[in-house]
């Protein structure tokens, strides 16, 4: 063999170990990148959780300082409608009129998006409330986008979660949309 086709194969080794420990790297960043995705949505869920339990305690009375009366509230109503699956957070109700929050940790402009197209099948989910108004809330700990004024100009109540309680932050004088 020449020396020039024992370093040809050297070379050659050695790329095949870098290649190879490239490869390992790979697949310990994928696996990493798994790991911190799972805690980030369980550090999400939590604190959604949190974010509900403070929006729960105190709606039936953030309700009744915007005029509306509610007698109870339901959480994680989940089903499946017409192959459709569905989830609403927390549904306050009074007999004539529900009203559906939905809680997140950050509220987004595209979540607000997602959430009236639900609103808007409510009563085909939730055929027991068919002959009620259907009004729609957001709550969260942290906007962005000003997604806050825009899910309050789309008509929904926005509540804000703050400290250990929630407040409704509509201005006085807010009209909710009725949808469905």
């Amino acid at each position: 063999m020449t020396e020039a086709t024992l370093n040809f194969e050297k070379v050659w080794q050695l790329f095949q170990e870098t290649d190879r420990k490239f490869r390992e790297t790979d697949c310990m960043f994928k696996e990493t990148d798994k790991k911190m995705k799972a805690l980030q949505e369980l550090f999400e869920g939590q604190w959604g959780k949190l974010v509900e339990s403070l929006v729960e305690g105190d709606l039936v009375r953030l309700l009744g300082r915007h005029g509306i009366r509610v007698y109870d509230t339901s959480t994680r109503r989940k089903g499946c409608r017409d192959g459709e699956n569905y989830e609403f957070d927390i549904i306050a109700h009074n007999g004539e009129e529900i009203i559906i929050v939905e809680v997140k940790t950050t509220l987004r402009v595209r979540l607000v998006d997602k959430f009236i197209e639900r609103l808007h099948r409510a009563k085909r989910y939730l055929p027991e409330y068919k002959d009620h108004r259907v009004l729609g809330a957001v709550a969260y700990l942290r906007a962005e986008q000003a997604s806050d004024q825009y899910a309050q100009n789309q008509g929904l109540f926005v509540i804000r979660a703050t400290g250990s309680s929630a407040g409704i932050v509509n201005p006085a004088g807010f009209e909710p949309r009725e949808f469905g």
